[in-house]
């Protein structure tokens, strides 16, 4: 039997307390990809962050990556040109993704390889076919593969769901009215690095239906708690071609559900930016009308400001949340997560199909 010397209970004590309460290593993050609009402020807060430890930076266009290296004064030992060459040096825990749509699938399958996990910026894929390989990469290595939409992080979406679902507010849920978009890429000053491919059909997969479409989808999947609607109708036009030769710049899409509808309005000519949605209940209305403001109506006339409460942190922003999903600190969030937006992609292929023929698209089966 073991003996301990007079006081080591103690001395054991303290050590396992500064052992349990020692702070977290801080999370080694990459960054693949500097052709995306929204890249900028996560590459400067990274760079930062003293929970976050930027481990590799990935652009294959050596112009592009001397304009950032420059710009944010990244280190030469973190500027890699090789996706493969980056993973096997640079050892990240996750990698946020800020290339193509198109580009996804390659990502994900790549990293996957790697056995390292992957966020990108919404949407998930170009098409059903992207969207399969990369569930499948995903699947086959046991890696999360998360889509990050600026939605995701609203305190007001998160009220307007628990009214809905979860109290009963406005009794069943028999419309969703879904509005995104701002007065277009171009005209809001998107680097030229982001309008090549964000205006060509192929890299991005369409024009606004595919830009702005995807909130919609995803917010309303969400909210029918993952049901796939049963047809889905779109409308697309270019009402501005001359700025917008290749793709729509404005889109409707209508989805019905047994008892339910969705209208998704995407647009590259609003007036303003917005990011709004309409809940309509048998006994009453939730509008959401920012990340911060509800308002909740019901038949008698009455109106109410509703202020959501603050988001725990795990779920305010986006790379907390990836760092707390990968290191299973808590689960992954329906509108980030693969299963809805496997379901979001059906809507947009569907959607430009419908388009396209003009003519409502059914969605039978089940998506796998």
């Amino acid at each position: 039997m073991k003996r301990f010397l007079p006081g080591m209970s103690l001395i054991l004590c303290v050590v396992l307390c500064r052992l349990n309460s020692a702070p977290t290593q801080p999370f080694r993050l990459a960054i693949v990809g500097l052709d995306h609009g929204h890249v900028d402020s996560y590459l400067a807060e990274t760079l930062t962050r003293a929970d976050v430890q930027l481990v590799g930076v990935v652009e294959p266009k050596p112009a592009l990556a001397a304009q950032f290296a420059a710009r944010f004064k990244i280190p030469a030992t973190l500027q890699f040109s090789s996706l493969e060459e980056m993973l096997r040096i640079a050892k990240p825990e996750g990698v946020m993704v800020f290339t193509s749509t198109f580009a996804h699938k390659q990502v994900v399958e790549i990293c996957a390889a790697h056995h390292v996990h992957v966020m990108m910026e919404k949407p998930l894929a170009v098409s059903m076919e992207h969207a399969r390989a990369m569930q499948q990469a995903a699947q086959l290595n046991a890696i999360h593969v998360l889509v990050n939409y600026e939605t995701t992080w609203y305190p007001s979406h998160e009220l307007a769901y628990n009214l809905v679902r979860k109290q009963s507010a406005i009794g069943e849920l028999n419309k969703v009215v879904v509005r995104d978009g701002h007065r277009g890429p171009k005209e809001i000053g998107c680097p030229e690095s982001f309008l090549v491919w964000l205006t060509d059909p192929v890299l991005n997969g369409g024009g606004a239906i595919m830009d702005f479409g995807c909130y919609g989808a995803d917010l309303i999947t969400w909210l029918m708690q993952g049901q796939r609607p049963n047809s889905v109708t779109a409308v697309t036009q270019q009402l501005k071609p001359e700025v917008y030769p290749l793709v729509d710049d404005d889109a409707t899409i209508i989805l019905t559900y047994p008892h339910a509808q969705g209208i998704i309005q995407a647009s590259w000519n609003w007036p303003i930016g917005r990011k709004d949605m309409d809940l309509y209940g048998v006994s009453g209305q939730v509008a959401v009308v920012d990340r911060k403001t509800l308002q909740l109506s019901t038949p008698d006339g009455k109106t109410s400001d509703l202020t959501p409460p603050v988001l725990d942190a795990a779920h305010r922003e986006p790379i907390a949340y990836f760092m707390a999903v990968v290191r299973n600190e808590i689960p992954e969030h329906p509108l980030s997560s693969m299963a809805t937006n496997l379901i979001v992609t059906e809507i947009l292929d569907a959607a430009r199909e419908s388009a396209r023929t003009h003519r409502s698209v059914p969605l039978s089966g089940k998506v796998e």
